[in-house]
């Protein structure tokens, strides 16, 4: 395999026996799997139990609700990177989503009863848990969010309906964002937490996307779901600053997959390029792939240099909405121009599903989009600096 890698700084001799850890599990446990998995359009539930066995669930959280007990975000990327490496996009999302989405809602807002009800479980590969955000008619506009928890006594009823939920069939348990107060504009809104075997909860899926196959996606329907009022995570009221308190953990957990994912198709078209004759000569050979070659071998690292330097960040607890959106939406854009020159120097290779960078081309897409679209985070960012 042909390299231009640089050195990596922000890694010790911990990191690096805990990714030897990680890269083994997903060679025994998830590659062998992935036909399958993208056939059955969602992971095994089993793949939750290894994973914590292995101690790759929530490194970060206590440990008396089950968890690593270190609290150090590098190595929950590093559990993103090994999955994303070996194009296992669709089943990192499962996975770190549980690390990078879940968790660190109970770890910040939650009680100790419900993180030994939620949590513990979840961190134990015993329960699958999902994050509800997104609506049919609101996209990334989480702020215009209608799914409304009227409150009835120690209850909330909850009606309403939420999509593109990952996790979302084979969820045990969801955290909704609902407003709880609909006149109180961000302050109306709460996070709830609903076990999906209570009466009034529907689900529909898996909805067929372009790519991601073994990555569960679903709506969920609420229809008059009575949760009781302690099922509030956080306290009633403070959902919208809860989320905005979390987001930048999921946008730098996009942002790490599509780093990883592109520096892979790249290594892959740069091989291609050095392998395969046209013309007479190899591919890379022609001046105009060459400087194609070059100047996005130089964007990769410029872009690993800042990705490194947000995932300290976050190590820290120094990374803020604004730098993990400029993280997110820099990366995954990128990762698109990679794809495409990737493609382009495979020839029709590249649109053959049996090449990685074909699936690549198909799983990273939706990149620029969950999470927040790319303009969503250059709104975040420009809100700032007209401040």
């Amino acid at each position: 395999m042909v390299s231009v890698a640089l050195p990596r700084t922000i890694f010790d001799e911990s990191h690096d026996a805990f990714r030897d850890v990680v890269r083994q599990f997903v060679a025994r446990e998830v590659v062998p799997h992935r036909e399958e998995w993208d056939a059955a359009h969602r992971v095994d539930r089993s793949l939750f139990r290894k994973a914590a066995e292995t101690g790759l669930l929530g490194v970060t959280a206590p440990e008396r609700f089950g968890g690593g007990g270190v609290d150090d975000f590098r190595f929950h990327a590093i559990v993103t990177e090994e999955f994303a490496r070996v194009g296992a996009t669709a089943e990192s999302m499962s996975i770190g989503g549980e690390n990078d989405l879940i968790a660190p809602y109970f770890i910040a807002f939650g009680t100790d009863e419900q993180n030994e009800r939620w949590l513990a479980p979840m961190l134990a590969g015993e329960k699958v848990g999902a994050i509800a955000l997104t609506e049919p008619g609101t996209g990334s506009d989480l702020a215009a969010l209608t799914t409304t928890a009227r409150p009835d006594g120690d209850e909330f009823v909850v009606s309403g309906a939420k999509t593109f939920i990952s996790n979302g069939l084979l969820a045990d348990f969801v955290i909704a964002a609902v407003r709880t107060d609909p006149e109180a504009g961000h302050d109306g809104i709460s996070l709830l937490v609903i076990d999906t075997d209570t009466p009034g909860f529907d689900r529909n899926g898996p909805l067929h996307k372009v790519g991601l196959d073994a990555q569960d996606t679903a709506e969920l329907f609420f229809t008059d779901v009575r949760v009781p009022r302690a099922n509030v995570l956080g306290g009633e009221g403070k959902g919208w600053r809860h989320m905005r308190h979390n987001l930048p953990i999921e946008r730098m957990s996009i942002a790490i997959t599509s780093m990883a994912r592109m520096r892979a198709t790249f290594e892959q078209a740069l091989a291609y390029a050095t392998e395969r004759q046209a013309f007479g000569q190899r591919i890379v050979d022609f001046q105009a792939n060459r400087f194609y070659l070059a100047e996005l071998a130089t964007e990769i690292e410029v872009t690993q240099t800042f990705v490194d330097r947000c995932i300290l960040d976050a190590a820290e607890h120094r990374l803020d909405e604004v730098t993990a959106a400029m993280a997110k939406w820099w990366t995954t854009e990128l990762h698109q121009r990679v794809i495409q020159r990737a493609v382009q120097l495979h020839g029709g290779y590249g649109f053959m599903r049996e090449f990685p960078v074909a699936r690549d081309y198909l799983d990273s897409r939706v990149a620029t989009i969950f999470g927040g679209t790319t303009e969503i985070m250059k709104e975040i960012i420009g809100r700032r600096l007209a401040r």
